[in-house]
């Protein structure tokens, strides 16, 4: 177990603490995850590519981009060079308000140094897919080692095949057919993989389906840790969901105890309109 522990230990990503979900080589040899690179970049000032495409991909080659891109006119060279003087147009490593190329200097959370990743940036680093295969085979391990039995089976139990977050149990089919009887109000409760640690249901990021972390000011929506680092949210306000939520708690409390503090006038005005109507009828 201690073995197992130390090589987990290994396949944490420095940055944001938990496995390497596509994992890129950089220079000094450490690794790190795609998405916690490109939020370190942001967070240096460069303009990142989408963290969704993978890296080294060659869906980003002039050959293979969308034949629209090919029939667009070409700029004229006065045109082109008031372009370049504004400082017009992004790649993966260019800083903001910058006119030239220039390196791109990632700092390594890992030995805490300074990595020239050259002009291109992140499109220079290629993925370990090697370091992939091994934490995905490294899941599997502690999945089969940790097998999760029916919290409702007697004895002997039986190893649990479904999970509900509304009861916080795991189940196994027969058992889960039992506790969620047809037509009752537990039958609409979801099935689950089964766990020992039940979280709350967040909300999912309906394009990447991920857990919702973040709420997007400039187009009021809630965004995952992927929608954060894409290039339609650069310049955005962005905050994380429990600040959002408190603010808007604090609006709609505001909002209430005004409607609260108003209601006597209102009942008031009521019963006054109602003497009308009554001396009117008379």
């Amino acid at each position: 177990q201690t073995s197992m522990k130390n090589m987990e230990r290994e396949l944490v990503c420095p940055v944001c603490k938990e496995m390497y979900k596509q994992p890129l080589a950089l220079p000094c040899a450490h690794n790190v995850c795609h998405v916690c690179a490109s939020e370190v970049l942001l967070q240096h000032g460069y303009l990142c590519c989408d963290p969704t495409s993978e890296p080294s991909s060659p869906a980003a080659t002039p050959a293979t981009r969308s034949p629209r891109l090919g029939r667009r006119a070409v700029p004229k060279p006065d045109r082109l060079d008031r372009l370049l003087k504004s400082g017009f147009g992004t790649y993966p490593g260019r800083k903001r308000g910058t006119v030239h190329p220039q390196t791109v200097s990632f700092p390594c959370p890992a030995c805490q140094r300074d990595v020239d990743l050259g002009e291109r940036g992140l499109g220079s680093l290629f993925r370990n897919l090697t370091l992939e295969r091994v934490v995905e085979r490294y899941r599997q391990t502690i999945n089969i080692s940790a097998a999760i039995m029916c919290q409702f089976c007697k004895p002997p139990q039986l190893e649990a095949t479904k999970g509900c977050t509304e009861c916080k149990s795991s189940f196994c089919n027969e058992c889960f057919k039992l506790y969620h009887p047809w037509g009752t109000q537990k039958a609409q409760h979801e099935p689950t993989p089964p766990t020992l640690t039940f979280r709350p249901k967040g909300l999912m990021c309906p394009e990447h389906k991920e857990e919702v972390t973040h709420y997007c000011k400039t187009c009021q929506r809630l965004v995952c840790q992927l929608c954060r680092v894409r290039r339609t949210h650069t310049s955005h306000k962005i905050t994380p969901v429990l600040s959002a939520y408190q603010a808007l708690r604090e609006k709609l409390t505001k909002s209430l105890a005004y409607i609260l503090s108003s209601q006597d006038m209102v009942q008031t005005q009521i019963a006054e309109l109602e003497e009308t109507v009554k001396h009117t009828e008379v």
